[in-house]
């Protein structure tokens, strides 16, 4: 059992490799085979499932949709470019600003609300739009890791650990992976300047985005002070989370509703919620539920405790720097899916504590999309309204600013873990 087990979830990841656009289809095909063969039985496949984490992504996608429609992200980077002096600065704190946002809404969709804005700076000036829209993803990317809901894996990560939205500012009375973050970005933020250190062009906008409806921006910054609020709830239910921020979604529509009078206006809504993704997810956990009980993860902690030589700092090196090499070309998703209970194993085989291992896990698998074009979404799409704009990017002019924003922010979030955690 456990070498067909071994074998199915070589074989889906593969076939994710080869055929991307159909990874969804591939991992649910995978996991119904796990559970026709008895790899795992259906009551513990659907046990395997994390509810909490679907529903937070799901709910948290409906709110940004809201909040993105509402055109606060383009007033509140209109704010930010009418406070400064040149092209060189603007595009650093657009890039700032966008993984500001980015800690609490979906990459994808911080890129999308702030290239529109650099295109409208770099189409003022007529200068290429081409390095500011790839800094505005390359940091959008950094933040993900930074809070509960700011992407996926740290959504996966909060559900493996049981961590609340508060753990990931301060845990066991040290600072934890926001503040690892912040400093990756400041680092990172000094590359940028430097690369950036030509564009001396001064500018200003002429119209400044009108906001009609502030509504969306009360229910995003709700989404967030709830979270927090349970955080501090001793014993709350499983699903807290998950009915927070599906429930403010729900609050959103609505009010949509009730103001507009019509109900199209909750279609879109809901049709904008990327159900590949939660698909997705739902295939991973079970297949990921398929191999741990097959055992398959034990072996795998093993190995690798073993290939580390039992040594903390080496294995802790191993996690980070090759979760960079890895994401850098794939998915992170359900790379760290995977990843996170072998991990949790290798501490138990150690004896010790996992965390350092898990943000290890996390920062490398993050920030490692942003060497190449294709290593993460928001880079794809940052890309996409390039090419809709004429602009064609080479894997080569990408990386010139991939790579060692990556670096920095890699090297100084891997020392800083070390020397927090270790």
């Amino acid at each position: 059992m456990k070498l067909l087990a071994i074998t199915l979830f070589l074989v889906t990841y593969f076939l994710m490799l080869a055929i991307p656009k159909h990874k969804t289809f591939t991992v649910l095909v995978s996991a119904s085979i796990f559970i026709l063969l008895g790899i795992i039985p259906f009551s513990d496949a659907l046990a395997a499932i994390d509810w909490n984490a679907i529903m937070i992504i799901g709910g948290t996608m409906g709110v940004v949709f809201l909040f993105i429609e509402s055109r606060m992200p383009a007033l509140l980077g209109d704010l930010i470019i009418e406070r400064t002096p040149n092209i060189k600065w603007a595009i650093v704190f657009l890039a700032l600003f966008s993984g500001f946002i980015s800690a609490f809404v979906d990459n994808v969709a911080t890129v999308l609300m702030l290239a529109p804005v650099a295109l409208n700076i770099c189409k003022r000036l007529n200068i290429s739009p081409v390095p500011s829209i790839i800094a505005i993803a390359v940091s959008s990317n950094l933040q993900g890791a930074a809070t509960l809901v700011g992407d996926t894996t740290s959504i996966l990560l909060s559900a493996h650990t049981k961590f609340n939205f508060m753990d990931f500012f301060f845990f066991q009375g040290k600072f934890s992976i926001f503040w690892v973050v912040q400093a990756g970005a400041l680092t990172s933020a000094l590359v940028l300047l430097y690369l950036f250190r030509d564009k001396n062009q001064p500018m200003k906008i002429s119209e400044r985005t009108e906001v009609r409806d502030y509504f969306p921006s009360f229910l995003l910054v709700g989404v967030i002070v709830l979270l927090i609020i349970a955080s501090f709830i001793p014993n709350r239910p499983e699903l807290t989370n998950g009915f927070i921020c599906v429930g403010l979604f729900i609050v959103g529509l609505v009010r949509e509703l009730i103001v507009k009078r019509d109900l199209s206006v909750i279609i879109e809504p809901i049709k904008e919620i990327d159900y590949h993704t939660l698909l997705l997810l739902t295939g991973l956990f079970i297949i990921i539920g398929g191999i741990t009980e097959a055992g398959v993860i034990d072996d795998l902690s093993r190995f690798l405790a073993r290939l580390g030589k039992d040594n903390l700092l080496t294995i802790f090196t191993v996690i980070v720097w090759f979760s960079v090499f890895v994401s850098a070309f794939i998915d992170n998703i359900p790379y760290v899916a995977t990843m996170l209970p072998v991990v949790g194993g290798i501490a138990s085989i150690l004896n010790v504590e996992p965390y350092l291992l898990y943000f290890g896990l996390l920062v490398g698998a993050t920030l490692g999309g942003n060497l190449t074009p294709i290593g993460a979404s928001a880079n794809i799409a940052a890309l996409g309204i390039l090419r809709k704009e004429g602009y064609t990017v080479s894997t080569k002019e990408f990386m010139a600013i991939g790579v060692p924003f990556t670096l920095v922010a890699v090297t100084t979030g891997y020392l800083l873990l070390w020397f927090l955690w270790r």
